[in-house]
């Protein structure tokens, strides 16, 4: 069985990042709009702006919670398609791959 304590540390650190992160992007959403009509506009292209970043973060949380579930159950570091094992380094330059580099 592979060691993975490494790149599992390397996940939950990044998970912890982005929850911050997405945390962050919610207080800024929560703040009420300005009386001002042109400052509201700004305010309402900035918070359009933030919620894109905030669905692309969730994806990568969704993608780091998994690889962190595959590597409790056992299949992490197998390819999806064909069920090789993905390479060390690819693991290391991208810990939430689920696919070989041939099948990538």
């Amino acid at each position: 069985m592979n060691n993975f304590a490494e790149l599992k540390a390397q996940l939950e650190d990044r998970l912890a990042t982005l929850l911050n992160r997405v945390d962050d992007i919610e207080d800024d959403l929560r703040h009420p709009l300005d009386a001002d009509s042109e400052e509201q506009a700004v305010d309402l292209s900035d918070d359009e702006a933030l919620e894109g970043v905030d669905s692309i973060l969730r994806e990568e949380i969704a993608q780091v919670r998994a690889a962190l579930a595959r590597i409790e159950n056992g299949t992490y570091g197998k390819c999806a398609v064909c069920g090789k094992l993905i390479s060390r380094a690819r693991l290391q330059a991208r810990p939430i791959a689920t696919r070989c580099i041939d099948h990538a």
